[in-house]
C-alpha cells in the first residue's frame, strides 16, 4: 500500500511537471517565434478587468468568462526610471527598449536621478534615442511591423514603439519619425495630424493613405497602409459611429491579414488607448466598455495564434491608472443585479453624454438622461448641472454659477466631470485619483511551445522575453550604439555646422563637410531618414533608421555609417 502511494504521488509529480509551463524569464528558455502581437490595454487596473468581467456576465449569462481569462499567467510591476508611478512614455518605453525612462520620455534614455532612481543610471547616456523591439524586428529579420490604437498616432505608446523623444508632446517631431520608419501598417486615430508632407512620403513609397474611409480601408488590396479616423483620437467604444469608425477588433484582424502576407513574420502592437482616458476622467461605462472592445480584439488575436502555430501573443497593460473599486463607503451589501444594473442602462460615454446635452435645449434634459443613463435627475442633481461652466444651454447666466450648493461633491466647471461623477454616485464603484496608480498590472500570453511569462516581472524583464522570442536578445544594444550615435562622435574627424532654422518652429539642419573634398558632403534633417549629400544636396539616399535631434544637449543622433558618405 505504502510502495503504491508513492507511486502513484510520483507519477502526480511527473504530470504536473510536464504540463506546468516553464517560467521563461531566462532568454534560453524561450522558444523563438515567427511572429508577436503584443497588445496593450492601457491604464487598466484589474480592478477595471473585474468591473469589464461582471458586467459581460450580467448582460450575457452564458459569457462568464473574458477572451483573455484562458490566458492569464502572471503579473507586470510597471514604473519609471526614478517613480514607482508612471505615465505610458516611460513604462511603454520599458516594453520596448528593456530600460527604464523618466515621466514624458518617448522610448530615450533617462537623465539620471541618483537619489531616486530605481536602477542605476548612466549620465553620459541621457537623451539618447533607444531602439525597440519594433525597429530591430524590422532592422535585423526583415520583418513587416505594425500598429493599432485608438488615441492619435503620435501618442505616448505608439510612439514608443516607433519614435524618439524626451518631450510627448511633441507631435511635430514624433509623428514625422513614425512616417519615416516605414512601418507597414498603421491603423487608429490622428487624421488631422499627419501633414501633406507625410503624407506624399508615404504614397510615394506605395502606402495607402486614408482618413476617415472605413471603405477603403477594407476593400485596399495593397499590404502597406495607414488609415486614420477622428481628427485627433477615435471615439468611445461606447459612442462609436460603426458606419464612419472601425471596432478595435476590426482594425486589429485588418492589420493581422495585412502583415502576415511577410514570409520574415511580423510584430504587431495593439492598444486599446481610451481605457486610460476614462480612467482619468472616473467614467466607469466607457472604461468597462472599451475593455471589452480590446478584449474582443485579444480574442481576434488568439484565434489567429492558434490556427498559424508560429505566433506569441502578449497582453499586458503599460500601468494602472484611477484607483476604481468594485464597492464604495456608500454601498454596502449588495447583489450582482446591484453592482451591474445602473452601469448596464448608461449608453455614451461621460463625454458623449454631455455632447448629447450641449447639442439638445436644457428642457431635453431629462428625456437625454432617461435614454442614455436610465435614470432622471433629482432637482439638486439638475441645479448642480446648471451650474456646469461649460453647460452651454444652462439657464444660469455663466457668471451666477457657483460650486456652492446641496450637492457641490458633484459640481465640476467641465460638463463631462459633472456627468462622470453623477454616473458613478448612482453604482458601486469608487475612484480614489484621477491619475495613474502604481498596483501590478495583469500579464497575459500565448506561445505555441509554451514558453511563457509565468509569474511576477518588472516592465523590463517583459522586454527581455519578448527580445527571446523573436530571436533578438542582446540585439537592441547592438543597433542603438549602430544607429543613435552622437553626432560629435560620427563626424569628429570632419567640420560640421548645426543651421537653426529661420522661423524657429522646424527642426534644425547638419551640415557635415569633408575637409580635404568639397563635393563630399553631407545635410542631414532629422526626424526623417532621409540625408542628402553633395555639395548641392543633389542626391539622397534613405536609411534604415530615422535621425533624432535634441535641443537641450544640441545633439544630433544618427547612424555610425554616415560617416563612410565623407570618405
Amino acid at each position: 500500500m505504502y510502495i503504491l502511494m508513492r507511486k502513484q504521488i510520483l507519477f502526480f509529480f511527473l504530470l504536473v511537471v510536464a504540463v506546468w509551463p516553464v517560467r521563461a524569464l531566462e532568454p534560453e528558455q524561450v522558444k523563438p517565434v515567427k511572429n508577436l502581437i503584443l497588445m496593450i490595454p492601457d491604464g487598466t487596473s484589474l480592478a477595471t478587468v473585474s468591473a469589464a468581467r461582471w458586467y459581460q456576465w450580467y448582460l450575457h449569462p452564458d459569457k462568464p468568462k473574458l477572451a483573455i481569462d484562458p490566458y492569464l499567467c502572471g503579473t507586470v510591476l510597471t514604473h519609471s526610471s526614478n517613480d514607482p508611478i508612471g505615465d505610458s512614455a516611460p513604462t511603454t518605453s520599458c516594453y520596448m527598449t528593456g530600460y527604464p525612462s523618466r515621466a514624458g520620455f518617448v522610448a530615450t534614455y533617462p537623465v539620471s536621478d541618483p537619489e531616486n532612481d530605481i536602477y542605476p543610471t548612466d549620465p553620459s547616456r541621457a537623451y539618447q534615442p533607444l531602439t525597440t523591439l519594433l525597429e530591430a524586428a524590422k532592422s535585423l529579420k526583415q520583418m513587416a511591423t505594425g500598429l493599432v490604437f485608438t488615441c492619435e498616432f503620435p501618442h505616448a505608446t505608439p510612439a514608443d514603439c516607433s519614435a524618439h523623444s524626451y518631450n510627448r508632446g511633441r507631435y511635430n517631431w514624433i509623428a514625422p519619425q513614425m512616417v519615416h520608419n516605414d512601418l507597414d501598417v498603421v491603423i487608429g486615430g490622428g487624421a488631422s495630424l499627419l501633414s501633406e508632407a507625410d503624407e506624399l512620403y508615404l504614397k510615394a513609397n506605395g502606402y495607402g493613405v486614408f482618413r476617415n474611409d472605413l471603405e477603403s480601408m477594407r476593400t485596399y488590396a495593397g499590404d502597406r497602409m495607414w488609415a486614420l479616423y477622428g481628427e485627433r483620437d477615435m471615439a468611445y467604444d461606447l459612442d462609436r459611429d460603426a458606419s464612419q469608425e472601425p471596432s478595435i477588433e476590426e482594425m486589429t484582424r485588418k492589420a493581422i491579414e495585412k502583415l502576415s502576407a511577410c514570409e520574415n513574420g511580423f510584430f504587431l502592437m495593439v492598444e486599446g488607448s481610451k481605457v486610460d482616458w476614462a480612467a482619468h476622467a472616473n467614467d466607469p461605462a466607457a472604461m468597462i466598455t472599451d475593455l471589452l472592445a480590446f478584449d474582443r480584439a485579444c480574442e481576434a488575436a488568439f484565434e489567429f495564434a492558434r490556427q498559424n502555430g508560429e505566433t506569441a501573443v502578449v497582453i499586458v497593460p503599460d500601468h494602472g491608472n484611477s484607483g476604481i473599486s468594485l464597492g464604495s463607503r456608500t454601498c454596502g451589501h449588495t447583489t450582482k443585479d446591484g453592482l451591474m444594473h445602473a452601469i448596464s442602462q448608461v449608453k455614451r460615454s461621460a463625454d458623449g453624454l454631455a455632447g448629447k446635452l450641449n447639442s439638445e435645449p436644457a428642457s431635453a434634459v431629462q428625456q437625454v438622461f432617461r435614454e442614455y443613463a436610465g435614470f432622471e435627475l433629482t432637482d439638486e442633481e439638475l441645479n448642480t448641472l446648471y451650474q456646469c461652466k461649460s453647460y452651454k444651454n444652462s439657464p444660469v447666466p455663466e457668471a451666477e454659477r457657483s460650486d456652492k450648493g446641496a450637492l457641490a461633491s458633484l459640481y465640476s466647471s467641465s460638463l463631462n466631470g459633472f456627468v462622470a461623477k453623477l454616473i458613478t454616485s448612482k453604482t458601486c464603484f469608487g475612484f480614489t485619483t484621477g491619475g495613474h496608480t502604481g498596483e501590478e498590472v495583469f500579464l497575459a500570453a500565448y506561445h505555441p511551445a509554451g514558453s511563457l511569462p509565468v509569474g511576477m516581472h518588472t516592465n523590463i524583464e517583459l522586454n527581455r522575453y519578448m527580445t527571446a522570442a523573436l530571436g533578438l536578445h542582446g540585439r537592441l544594444d547592438e543597433l542603438t550604439a549602430a544607429n543613435f550615435a552622437p553626432h560629435t562622435e560620427v563626424f569628429k574627424d570632419y567640420a560640421y555646422e548645426i543651421v537653426e532654422p529661420a522661423d524657429g518652429e522646424n527642426s534644425p539642419l547638419l551640415i557635415v563637410k569633408n575637409r580635404k573634398d568639397r563635393k563630399k558632403q553631407l545635410s542631414i534633417t532629422p526626424n526623417t531618414n532621409i540625408v542628402k549629400f553633395g555639395k548641392k544636396a543633389e542626391e539622397e539616399a534613405k536609411l534604415s533608421s530615422v535621425i533624432v535631434y535634441v535641443d537641450v544637449n544640441h545633439t544630433f543622433y544618427l547612424p555610425r555609417s554616415l560617416a563612410d558618405y565623407l570618405k
